[in-house]
């Protein structure tokens, strides 16, 4: 930062320093070097905010959204070569804090976070030269999550409201808009299409958006300057060293948590968020990815004395479900299948199964009635 500080615009305009052996004073720079200088700090700035909201750390993050923020602030119009910067500073600003409501980014008080973003990807979308799936991902998940996060609130007449101003009436957009007006009605923000195109998916699909940018900002000048004087002060292999001590670690806690827990890791997860989110919202609702409830904690003394009778069930749980009379799902039984998914998250069926009251059910029942309860909610 000490780097960056000191090669501000402001420090730029305000006069060099004197040499001890000059009688002289080194002018100013032009107006030209301080855009110059100006355009590398905020795609130094940007950088960083891609790389932090990648890695998923908040407390970097925060400062250098201000360093960003500040640089924006103090242009009196967006350069055409940077508009494209800019906007993914704002779209990431805004995406952090996108859950949260009562903070507000426009004037209009009304205007929830993920509503500005969605504005930005506008601006951003608008910037490219060819528009991917991945673009259309990422504007119906910010869609969707609006509409989310009023919901998980409790703020369902504003969530109403939101999807008035977010939808036309184009026949394009009249099944999502549909699907998304019939759950405001039921009040219930924990059904299955919500899950699906989760808050986690969106923030996943953005990393994936900015790593192209992250590349062709590496020969950014502060950059390469940074790296190479890190590589001259040998600062490097400290912080390598560092890096690959902190990978350890968490390899060796993903082993124990696997251990501990091994029905919480589901092999479908990588693949259903590869799936399109525009074709299922015009399509079927696929099966949700797995969105474990922020606030649990493992049960582990239940968890771990019943683990003999999960093995059984896990591994007979095909044909105990074929030899056994169907019966019919329960009301009930629904509501302790989808409380026991907000708790532990979609996959976790035998965890599921231990916690909740369920009439002689089976892992594998609980599985095939999510299913089904997707394909209703297709209906």
């Amino acid at each position: 930062m000490a780097g960056v500080a000191g090669s501000s615009p402001a420090e730029a305009g305000g006069g060099g320093g004197s040499s001890s052996s000059s009688s002289t004073t080194a002018a100013p720079p032009p107006a030209e070097a301080e855009a110059v200088a100006a355009d590398w700090m905020l795609e130094f700035a940007c950088y960083c905010l891609c790389r932090h909201f990648g890695e998923g750390r908040a407390a970097p993050f925060r400062p250098w959204r201000a360093v960003a923020q500040a640089l924006i602030d103090g242009l009196s119009k967006i350069p055409t070569h940077q508009k494209k910067t800019v906007y993914l500073c704002q779209l990431l600003i805004r995406i952090a804090e996108g859950k949260n409501l009562e903070c507000h980014f426009e004037n209009h008080e009304r205007m929830s976070p993920l509503e500005s973003a969605l504005s930005f990807w506008t601006l951003l979308e608008r910037e490219e030269i060819k528009l991917e799936k991945l673009h259309g991902d990422i504007c119906r998940l910010i869609q969707i999550q609006i509409v989310a996060v009023h919901m998980e609130n409790g703020y369902f007449k504003e969530a109403a409201e939101v999807l008035e101003r977010l939808f036309t009436d184009s026949e394009s957009d009249k099944p999502l808009r549909v699907k998304l007006a019939s759950i405001i009605k039921r009040k219930d923000p924990y059904v299955p299409l919500l899950q699906t195109f989760s808050y986690d998916l969106l923030t996943s699909k953005i990393k994936s958006y900015i790593e192209p940018f992250m590349k062709r900002t590496e020969t950014n000048f502060l950059i390469q300057a940074a790296t190479k004087h890190v590589e001259s002060k040998g600062l490097g292999a400290t912080a390598l060293q560092n890096k690959t001590v902190n990978e350890n670690d968490k390899r060796n806690l993903e082993t124990n948590q696997r251990r501990a827990a091994p029905d919480t890791i589901t092999s479908e997860r990588s693949m259903e968020e590869q799936q399109s989110i525009t074709d299922q919202s015009r399509g079927g609702i696929k099966k949700p990815t797995v969105r474990p409830h922020p606030g649990w904690k493992p049960r582990v003394s239940s968890v771990l004395q019943s683990l003999n009778s999960l093995q059984n069930v896990e591994k007979h749980g095909d044909a105990l479900a074929c030899g056994r009379r169907r019966q019919r799902w329960t009301y009930k039984e629904d509501m302790e299948l989808k409380s026991g998914i907000r708790e532990f998250g979609v996959g976790n069926w035998a965890k599921i199964l231990v916690h909740g009251d369920f009439n002689n059910r089976t892992s594998v029942m609980l599985k095939d009635r999510w299913r089904t309860l997707c394909r209703i909610e297709q209906g």
